[in-house]
């Protein structure tokens, strides 16, 4: 079963949108570089994109959200038999096909999958 697990926007002042996130939620920063910076409040993830982010392909808001599945292969053939359009992965990160793919829904909204391992390593954040 999946489990949502992040939603993504992209901003174009990460430090003063993280800070408000922070005393507002009491969310924990779990990752930091020069484009993004991720938050959770141990179960749910917020990733703050910036605007210049190659990845965040000039959008302002909501960017995607981010679904934990049990196994990939799995997950990916229900998500395509369901509808949705492969999009291809995370950039920079290297995760991979096995541990986190990208899609795109009926309504073209983006999303992605990724097994508890990735949210370990790249989330780190605890899995189920």
């Amino acid at each position: 079963m999946a489990k949502l697990r992040h939603i993504a926007i992209t901003v174009d002042d990460m430090e003063k949108t993280a800070s408000f996130y922070e005393k507002a939620f009491e969310m924990k920063r779990v990752r930091q570089s020069d484009v993004a910076i991720m938050l959770s409040d141990g179960i749910v993830s917020l990733a703050i994109i910036h605007s210049q982010n190659p990845n965040a392909e000039g959008r302002k808001g909501l960017h995607h959200i981010g679904f934990l599945v049990d196994e990939m292969q799995d997950g990916a053939t229900r998500v395509e038999e369901s509808g949705g359009v492969y999009h291809g992965q995370i950039r920079g990160i290297g995760a991979g096909p096995q541990s986190e793919r990208k899609y795109r829904d009926p309504n073209g909204i983006h999303f992605d999958v990724a097994t508890t391992d990735h949210a370990r390593r790249v989330w780190c954040i605890p899995g189920e």
